[in-house]
């Protein structure tokens, strides 16, 4: 049996307790939209006062973090996003829902040049569309402030669920995805804050650069893009690390 090397270890040590600080936080629940379960784990501030609305953030991770152990989809994103609010004393419920192993957040392929849009969400991009309905309905949610960002496959996600809400959200941050160029005219209003690597070679970089082209040329005047010299896929890293990126997020209003 081949032992890992040291550092390789700390390293998943490290992941494995930033997830289990973060999972003490989050509480553990299932949704069920009529023929779907989606698993998710969400965080609601204790501090919330009576009469009072917060931010929220919806995560979608990315395709290593499928499963139903309802806790995997913690590792990437959910502790930073978490200890910046808090650090900041920003109150924000946080919504992490898991994807079900074999499936995706939208059904295409990940390494293609482009895609239309699918006429339908996916079950679990529908479910977690219920899920956030849901949420926004019965949690003390500031309407002008509900915030989504993904990785990855939830990059892909993340350009979905905005393209087929545009006017629900405030923000939008989609890491490494890519989206409908068709769809990019109901984007023009919406601040988005588009991030990739330039040596990704697992999904093409020039997806998010053809989805900031298509935004700008109908119109769009909020969009901004971040390509990271000589990263590759793993462009999240530097993405959710940076107090600056969740600064801008949380500042934008409808």
């Amino acid at each position: 049996m081949k032992l890992c090397l040291p550092a390789l270890c700390l390293f998943f040590m490290a992941t494995l307790l930033s997830a289990q600080k973060v999972e003490d936080s989050f509480e553990a629940k299932s949704f069920s939209d009529g023929d779907f379960s989606l698993n998710y784990r969400i965080y609601i501030p204790s501090e919330i006062k009576p009469g009072e609305t917060v931010p929220l953030v919806l995560l979608l991770h990315g395709a290593g973090e499928r499963g139903d152990n309802n806790l995997s989809q913690l590792v990437n994103g959910a502790g930073s996003i978490f200890r910046y609010s808090r650090h900041h004393k920003i109150p924000a419920i946080i919504i992490a829902p898991q994807c079900p192993a074999g499936m995706q957040w939208v059904d295409v392929p990940w390494n293609g040049d482009s895609h239309v849009m699918p006429k339908e969400p996916s079950k679990p991009m529908h479910a977690t569309m219920q899920l956030l309905a849901e949420s926004i309905k019965n949690l003390p949610v500031d309407r002008s402030r509900i915030y989504v960002t993904g990785l990855s496959m939830g990059g892909f996600g993340t350009w979905d669920i905005i393209q087929r809400n545009p006017e629900l959200f405030a923000a939008a941050i989609p890491v490494c995805g890519g989206g409908d160029q068709a769809e990019a005219a109901q984007l023009k209003d919406l601040p988005i804050w588009v991030f990739h690597g330039a040596e990704d070679t697992a999904v093409k970089t020039q997806r998010s650069r053809d989805m900031v082209d298509a935004v700008k040329k109908n119109g769009g005047t909020h969009i901004q893009y971040t390509e990271y010299p000589g990263v590759a896929h793993f462009s999240w890293k530097q993405t959710y690390a940076n107090p600056e990126v969740l600064k801008w997020l949380f500042e934008q209003r409808k």
